[in-house]
């Protein structure tokens, strides 16, 4: 129970949630570590300074759903979370898991690129507003949309300890082949959304750089993001598109038609 309170402590530090609606608990933790789920903190010497929890899905469906992982505000960019994802899917595999499932907010740049390109994973549904109103310093008041996706842990999806094998897409080279925009920046920083080619295979839709700060300093324009994302990103995907990609610079690749193929040949490609 004392390493389960200092998880619980570590989200609040990094999440600084309303404490009236904590993303965990320290019961909750020790209930579904307890019936044989993942429940795991980092550590550099004595200190915590990552934590990851996730639990298995439907029966006989070989997969879980990772519900929260986090890393110390201080270590950003030290790689502990891709090594909680590694440690992750390897415990998964040891357990005949297939397929490992979570969300992310599709406006937050850094984590649209280590979910799709660094790890590997595929966007499988855009969810509105699927947590309700967080409250929390990372997420403010903003709807809680999220992408959800999906990690094949099969050993022909990848190694994902070499992203170097899984290039970025780039966005400015499926532009001069072509690709339509169907949404931008504009110099102060607003979406501007574009008039994709109904016809054009290939999609590119832009984020904001860091969205967080976005939050902090002009709440409208970030709820303005949302709004305009939902729309295009999320249209795309409902009328059948695929997230194929994702440029660090902030832009998503989707393929619509015959190009979005299935699930199975995005893992092939990734």
């Amino acid at each position: 129970m004392a390493d389960l309170l200092r998880f619980r402590a570590l989200v609040d530090d990094i999440w600084h949630p309303n404490p009236n609606n904590p993303p965990v608990t320290a019961e909750l933790l020790r209930a579904i570590a307890h019936a044989g789920n993942y429940v795991v903190g980092a550590f550099a010497g004595d200190q915590m300074v990552g934590v990851c929890a996730g639990f298995f899905g439907p029966p006989g469906a070989r997969a879980m759903h990772s519900h929260i992982a986090g890393v110390s505000p201080g270590l950003a960019g030290q790689h502990v979370g891709f090594a909680l994802k590694l440690h992750q899917r390897a415990w998964a595999l040891s357990r005949d898991v297939t397929t490992i499932a979570w969300t992310f907010d599709p406006l937050v740049c850094r984590n649209a690129y280590f979910n799709i390109t660094k790890l590997g994973a595929w966007p499988a549904e855009y969810l509105p507003d699927f947590y309700g109103e967080m409250d929390d310093v990372i997420n403010g008041t903003d709807d809680s949309d999220r992408l959800v996706v999906h990690w094949p842990l099969a050993a022909d999806s990848g190694d994902p300890a070499r992203p170097d094998l899984k290039p970025g897409a780039d966005a400015a080279l499926l532009r001069a082949a072509g690709a339509a925009v169907a949404l931008d920046i504009d110099a102060d920083g607003r979406p501007v959304t574009g008039d994709a080619d109904p016809g054009a295979a290939t999609v590119l839709v832009r984020v904001p750089s860091d969205i967080e700060t976005l939050r902090r300093h002009d709440q409208a324009a970030a709820r303005q993001w949302r709004r305009v994302l939902r729309d295009v990103l999320g249209g795309l995907m409902a009328d059948g598109g695929r997230v194929t990609g994702f440029d660090r610079s902030g832009w998503y690749v989707v393929q619509r038609g015959a190009a979005a193929g299935t699930p199975l040949d995005r893992k092939a490609e990734q």
